[in-house]
């Protein structure tokens, strides 16, 4: 793989965590509830800098710029997935429309030359929908797997982000405080001493 400079995320915070961004050539899962912000942290990926990249929206009417990928089999999804930074929204619906063997499969087998040619590919995956099996597999199948939790106490939000699985790197030992904002999500880059 020739190009091995990180890819910024678009979120300081997060590239900071990750030690300059996302490195080419990997399979990263964002995994979270709809409301958490996983598609807003795609997008802040997929809109930083002036790489090419393409967004393959599965889920619903894509936006401008997104190629309209529902109702794609795997051959033309791999064809679609031009560019340095490809987004595939979502990894739920290949599972829920495919089953899990075929999803594991395009992540993992269908997608490889993408991923070899260093392209950064983000699937994102949504919580509540899927057995902790199938949960699993995606897991295993990730280069780097990142959570997004939110958690409602009294009258405010809490969320958080945690890298859970780093290929190759130190899995950071501490939860990200996250907000989110009308740019996106912001990531909390201080810690707290108690």
């Amino acid at each position: 793989m020739a190009n091995t400079t990180r890819r910024s995320t678009g979120i300081a915070g997060l590239d900071l965590a990750l030690d300059g961004g996302f490195p080419p050539g990997n399979r990263i899962i964002i995994f979270g509830a709809p409301l958490s912000g996983l598609e807003l942290l795609a997008q802040q990926f997929w809109q930083s800098e002036s790489q090419s990249g393409s967004y393959l929206m599965l889920d619903t009417v894509p936006e401008e710029g997104m190629t309209d990928a529902r109702g794609m089999d795997a051959a033309a999804l791999t064809e679609a997935m031009q560019g340095e930074r490809v987004i595939v929204d979502s990894l739920s619906t290949l599972i829920l429309k495919r089953g899990i063997d075929a999803a594991v499969e395009f992540v993992l087998e269908d997608t490889r030359g993408i991923v070899e040619r260093g392209a950064t590919v983000v699937y994102l995956l949504y919580t509540g929908l899927h057995s902790p099996l199938e949960e699993a597999r995606m897991m295993r199948a990730a280069d780097i797997f990142i959570t997004l939790r939110h958690q409602i106490h009294g009258n405010e939000f809490e969320r958080t982000l945690a890298i859970e699985k780093y290929k190759g790197a130190n899995v950071p030992q501490r939860v990200i405080p996250y907000h989110i904002v009308a740019k996106g999500l912001e990531l909390s880059t201080t810690s707290r001493v108690v």
